[in-house]
């Protein structure tokens, strides 16, 4: 009898212990949700066989069900099922949510219910889940909760430059899908520039056969010194379709990026007779700007740029279009004949001839249903339409006067959005860092950042729709180095697109993202520790 009491305790007491080990998940992700309301009940227990289902026959939320299913096994080797019955997670769209990106958590020891007022909404919900979890477990609580959230802003973005390095399909996808995982949803893609075409146009061939590859790469910070090693590749219109339909079932839209009529050296290379004088023209090795740009006083020109803005609005089914429109010298305009002649006929200094050619480029957008996006430049132009939509790259003053003048603009400075940048702080030792373009860039700096300054009236606020981080590559020419410029400033940044300011503390960012950093670790991709290293309150 004896031995059968401690037999019993012992079992009793084994029980406890395994029961104690169970992990529970946090809800405190990155970023943060505007509420979450512990409720009282025992905890859902996630485990091996739970099923998944949606509460109506629409194929996003299936989608929806997939990711969800996909992600716990991926990141714990819980094995989830989708069932058509209903379900112990239950997939809703709820039309009570006011945002179409907003959602809902609901936890009881019965069922977990994930809701959003669209697809959108229900999937970030699930992001939400996903980061609350602990990587490699057999099973885990999940505290019994209600949870609301949604977005600040409804612009999302992170820019990837692949004109100046070209990176494979497969790293486009990965890109995407840090995106997603922050949160964020609109990929800017510049795919095309000086140092590189890389995109297909069916109509200009020889823009991938001859603009996407340059003879050899610059050294160092534009040393003189050359690699003489080809470099090359290109975007099929198929891939680039590819990259379009995979963004889309993580919501998340694809903005192309056709720089004109500067940074334009890669399309001269193929098309010489687009530039002021004829070439030859040789698709640039170094970094920086070339003073070679399109001829605006060539109505080919026009043409030219149209066409390829066509097939580009054919791939890519967003109804904003990038048009670049930084950093253009005009010393080829002022020696070209041609150019001379259509600023005397518009009556405009020939400096400011570039605002000529993007009315022209937005009345061309207007007319086949897209708006343009345009760097803060082109706000020289004083004829241009409250449509053209301002990204503010030279700080934020830019922006703010675009938004005082009634355009819509995503603000994306380069002294808190340019993760090209080191990401130590000035003054601080950059031992053991990768050579980069410079700059300072920590990521408290980027946390710090808010879009929308007092001093803007609540009229020119309004038209702050949202914010972008942009990662420029001349320096950054393979994956690992990308992973590792982002993150984890995607996580500051993610804070600053979606949670409301007042909410928003860095100490607190720093604890939260320890779990983002155990899913880095788990995917396996780079990232800078700095974050954690150092401990200094902020």
């Amino acid at each position: 009898m004896r031995i059968r009491l401690i037999l019993a305790t012992c079992v009793a007491l084994m029980s406890l212990s395994l029961q104690a080990q169970v992990p529970q998940a946090d809800y405190e992700v990155v970023p943060l949700p505007q509420t979450i309301k512990q409720q009282k009940g025992q905890p859902f227990l996630l485990k091996d066989g739970i099923t998944i289902s949606c509460s109506s026959n629409d194929a996003a939320l299936r989608r929806d069900a997939e990711f969800l299913r996909d992600y716990v096994r991926e990141y714990t080797g819980i094995k989830l099922n989708i069932v058509d019955r209903k379900g112990d997670i239950q997939l809703a769209l709820d039309k009570k949510i006011r945002q179409k990106e907003g959602y809902g958590i609901t936890v009881s020891n019965k069922r977990v219910t994930l809701s959003g007022q669209t697809p959108a909404g229900v999937f970030y919900a699930i992001q939400t889940l996903r980061k609350s979890l602990q990587p490699g477990v057999a099973q885990i609580e999940l505290p019994a909760v209600s949870i609301s959230d949604a977005p600040r802003f409804g612009y999302r973005g992170m820019m990837l430059d692949c004109a100046r390095h070209y990176f494979p399909l497969s790293f486009v996808k990965q890109y995407i899908d840090l995106m997603a995982l922050h949160n964020m949803n609109t990929f800017h893609w510049h795919i095309t520039d000086d140092q590189g075409w890389r995109i297909e146009i069916k109509k200009y061939p020889r823009l991938a056969q001859v603009g996407s590859k340059r003879d050899m790469t610059v050294l160092g910070r534009n040393s003189g010194i050359y690699d003489s090693i080809p470099y090359g590749g290109y975007y099929t219109q198929d891939e680039a379709r590819e990259i379009v339909r995979y963004a889309a079932e993580r919501y998340i839209t694809v903005i192309p990026e056709i720089d004109m009529p500067g940074h334009m050296l890669g399309a001269l290379a193929a098309y010489p007779d687009m530039g002021c004088t004829g070439g030859p023209y040789k698709v640039w090795g170094m970094w920086g700007v070339s003073d070679q740009v399109l001829c605006l006083g060539n109505e080919k020109t026009y043409q030219f740029c149209q066409d390829v803005l066509k097939e580009i609005m054919d791939i890519f089914p967003a109804k904003e279009i990038h048009i670049g429109g930084d950093e253009t010298p005009t010393a080829s305009w002022e020696k070209c004949p041609k150019c001379q002649a259509l600023a005397k006929r518009e009556g405009v200094d020939i400096k400011h001839l570039q605002n000529y050619f993007t009315a022209r480029m937005e009345k061309f957008a207007g007319k086949h249903g897209h708006r343009i996006i345009g760097w803060d430049e082109v706000l020289q132009s004083k004829n241009l339409s409250d449509s053209t939509i301002i990204m503010s790259w030279r700080g934020v003053a830019p922006g703010s006067e675009a938004a005082k003048r009634g355009h819509d603009v995503i603000m994306s400075p380069t002294d808190y959005n340019y993760f090209d940048y080191y990401q130590t702080a000035e003054g601080e030792d950059k031992w053991g860092e990768p050579l980069l373009i410079g700059g300072n860039l920590p990521i408290e700096k980027t946390y710090s950042f808010e879009p929308c300054p007092d001093s803007l009236p609540a009229a020119a606020k309004s038209h702050i729709i949202g914010v972008q981080a942009n990662l420029w590559t001349e320096y950054i020419g393979y994956t690992s180095l990308a992973q590792y410029q982002v993150l984890p400033r995607m996580g500051a940044l993610a804070e600053v697109q979606w949670m409301q300011p007042a909410k928003k503390d860095f100490g607190s960012f720093r604890e939260r993202a320890k779990s983002l950093r155990r899913i880095y670790d788990a995917y396996k991709v780079a990232y800078n520790k700095r974050l954690w290293n150092n401990t200094q309150k902020k």
